[in-house]
């Protein structure tokens, strides 16, 4: 049925988000929010306050509704009239695992090459470490003593 045939009383029980997809097939092409809405307001007699009042509510039962895309343009438009991707994740999980590989090669790779320039990769010994020394030179000096120089 279409929707101007329709009694304002029929409109009434159908939901924002049924009307817009009535709208949507009628028209043929996609639109955006606001002229979505005015056509509800238009077709539902509500005046331009209730439609700045609703609005934002509106645009979340789009958001939430599976029936809806929202597209690069801004525009809304039934899910059916387009293609939708599926991403197989094992296959960029396999592409992960492939790149992972190769990067262990490469750090291999580089460790064979440090060994064959004959670098000494041996570990520090802790007292090599000790820190205690450095600290015997200082001193402690008073806020006067600042003040003073």
């Amino acid at each position: 049925m279409n929707l101007k045939d329709m009694k304002k009383e029929e409109l009434e029980l159908l939901s924002y988000t049924d009307l817009t997809e009535m709208i949507l097939k009628e028209s043929k092409k996609s639109m955006n929010t606001p002229k979505i809405f005015k056509k509800i307001c238009e077709l539902l007699e509500l005046s331009d306050e209730e439609y700045q009042n609703k609005i934002g509510d509106y645009y979340t039962s789009l958001t939430t509704d599976k029936r809806f895309i929202h597209l690069d343009n801004a525009d809304w438009d039934l899910k059916d009239r387009h293609k939708v991707e599926i991403i197989d994740y094992e296959e960029d999980e396999d592409e992960e695992e492939d790149i992972e590989e190769e990067d262990e090669d490469e750090v291999e790779e580089e460790t064979s090459e440090d060994e064959e320039l004959d670098i000494d990769n041996d570990v520090i010994d802790d007292e090599s470490l000790d820190t205690d020394d450095d600290l015997e030179d200082l001193s402690i000096i008073d806020e006067e003593e600042i003040d003073a120089q």
